[in-house]
């Protein structure tokens, strides 16, 4: 799997954890609304009608490479949303 489509399922997973709304699957237009899996997104995007919102859609096929990040406290360099060095220092740190 592609750096770029790990990280993209890594902020999908984190948005389902904060109880937003996550589809996955192709996008395609049916009788000229736009549907995931079958699925119409005015229904997906109904329970957040009057709220400010932010939707981030992004492609598991792009195949762009991603460029390492620098992690500001321990100085590795990694890839993905944050430094797996530091993240596993937490939690140790955390007892988990």
């Amino acid at each position: 799997m592609s750096m770029r489509k790990a990280s993209v399922l890594d902020m999908a997973t984190a948005a389902y954890e904060l109880d937003a709304a996550v589809k996955r699957g192709v996008l395609v237009r049916v009788e000229g609304r736009l549907t995931i899996m079958g699925e119409d997104l005015d229904s997906v995007l109904k329970r957040f009608e009057g709220q400010e919102i932010v939707i981030i859609a992004a492609s598991l096929n792009d195949d762009r490479p991603v460029d390492p990040r620098v992690c500001r406290t321990c100085g590795r360099e990694y890839f993905g949303l944050e430094c797996p060095h530091c993240r596993e220092a937490r939690m140790r740190l955390r007892g988990r």
